[in-house]
């Protein structure tokens, strides 16, 4: 399975698009997230959503594969485009990260300048 997919749905004219990513959390503590972005295509994303954390990839492989399903019962297709938002994913997994690292009692600190 991949690691990754991007669905769309045609629909009155407009392009649904839904990306969703696995990927791995920081602090080697074998974490793993899903984070899905949505909204029409073309656009800025209406919803950035992150599952997680998981044990390993596998189980948000799995996640992942049943999203996908669920979504092509609901008309959504394959799209074979290059993914157009990952950087808000990228944004959304170091948000992730900030946080957990707070939770676990790490402390984060900025260069000198």
């Amino acid at each position: 399975m991949s690691r990754s997919l991007c669905l769309t749905r045609d629909y009155l004219g407009m392009t649904t698009r839904i990306e969703c990513a696995v990927l791995p959390l920081a602090g080697d503590r074998g974490l793993w997230t899903l984070i899905c972005v949505a909204g029409m295509s073309a656009r800025q994303p209406s919803a950035v959503k992150a599952q997680g954390p998981f044990h390993g990839p596998s189980v948000v492989e799995t996640l992942l594969e049943e999203i996908a399903e669920s979504l092509a019962s609901h008309g959504y297709a394959a799209c074979d485009e290059p993914p157009i938002w990952r950087l808000h994913a990228q944004a959304e997994l170091r948000r992730l990260n900030a946080s957990s690292a707070h939770w676990a009692g790490v402390e984060l600190s900025l260069p000198d300048s």
